[in-house]
């Protein structure tokens, strides 16, 4: 089984920025499509960002114009930038993938264990 890792999280104040990244156990080969979700304490989990094979990114309206999601392909790394941050931002985000081919096959329905982002002054 493929594991996605995520890192970066941690407690920024309001208006400040951190870098998430998501790494892959297995060298990648190809994918589906690849998101960030986030669930907040009481909340649903909800996607995001998202980005495909294609190279193309989506955002949910929250987040639009603040987070940018971007992939190294040399090192197989999914990044979300997130600036500009606020409070409701806090939750725990997570990395996803529909679809994750690797040497040892293909992985479908793949998550991170999530990274806590905490916006508070």
């Amino acid at each position: 089984q493929v594991q996605l890792v995520e890192s970066g999280g941690g407690l920024v104040q309001p208006g400040g920025s951190l870098t998430l990244s998501c790494a892959a156990s297995q060298s990648i080969f190809s994918f589906r499509t690849m998101h960030w979700y986030r669930q907040a304490p009481g909340n649903q989990r909800e996607v995001v960002a998202t980005w495909t094979l294609g190279g193309e990114a989506g955002y949910a309206d929250s987040v639009q114009g603040r987070f940018t999601i971007y992939r190294d392909n040399t090192k197989s790394i999914l990044y979300l930038q997130m600036n500009s941050l606020k409070p409701e931002d806090t939750a725990l985000y997570y990395c996803h993938s529909d679809l994750i081919v690797t040497g040892r096959g293909h992985f479908y329905d793949v998550w991170g264990q999530g990274t806590q982002v905490t916006v508070s002054s």
